[in-house]
């Protein structure tokens, strides 16, 4: 009797167990599910960052290829640049060197020019002394002729009792002169006798006996 009195509660306290039992599994399987939704739910947040990551990768890397590929089609048009500078800079340089062999040549040339050219101012120079001392020379030797030419007038006025005012002619004078020969200017001037108290003059300039 007791047995069959318990056996209700003891059916109850297991239902009772049994309900806490499916209801722990029930509350476990619930949080396991919003676990794995959690867990759903940052795969998905993960895959769309993963996906955004890919994405500019990706386009960062078709940018680097774009960028490289147009690179790589300037890297002709540049090397060729690279070249024609070089070629133009040997150009200059060659130019520059003829620039300065001529530069240099002219250079010698002028020195030379100069050298001839005070040459030339010294040679002129001497040339002007030895024309002054040869007019000088010249005027000596005219003034010694007119003297000579004063002489013979006064030795033809004494010897032919002739006086001051009265003119001799070269034809007179050649008895008194040496040689008999008429002395000539040796500048080219033309002898004027004069009277015999005047003194023989010359046409050039300069060509003047002083007093006697």
């Amino acid at each position: 009797m007791k047995f069959k009195d318990a056996f209700p509660a003891l059916c109850l306290l297991l239902l009772i167990i049994s309900e806490f039992f499916l209801f722990s599994a029930n509350r476990q399987k619930s949080n396991a599910l919003a676990q794995w939704h959690n867990a759903q739910q940052q795969l998905t947040d993960l895959q769309a960052q993963l996906a955004i990551i890919t994405n500019s990768i990706a386009a960062n890397e078709s940018a680097d290829v774009t960028r490289l590929r147009a690179e790589n089609q300037d890297l002709p048009r540049l090397r060729a640049q690279i070249l024609q500078l070089q070629a133009d800079n040997s150009k200059l340089i060659a130019q520059l060197g003829n620039a300065r062999e001529t530069a240099g040549q002219r250079q010698e040339q002028l020195d030379e020019i100069a050298v001839q050219e005070e040459q030339a101012a010294a040679d002129q120079q001497a040339q002007a002394q030895e024309v002054d001392q040869i007019l000088a020379n010249q005027r000596t030797t005219c003034i010694n002729n007119l003297r000579l030419i004063y002489a013979a007038k006064q030795a033809w006025a004494l010897d032919k009792s002739k006086t001051d005012t009265d003119v001799p002619t070269e034809q007179d004078l050649l008895p008194y002169l040496k040689g008999g020969v008429f002395p000539v200017c040796p500048s080219g001037g033309i002898y004027t006798i004069g009277a015999v108290g005047q003194l023989p003059t010359c046409s050039i300039s300069g060509h003047v006996l002083p007093p006697q």
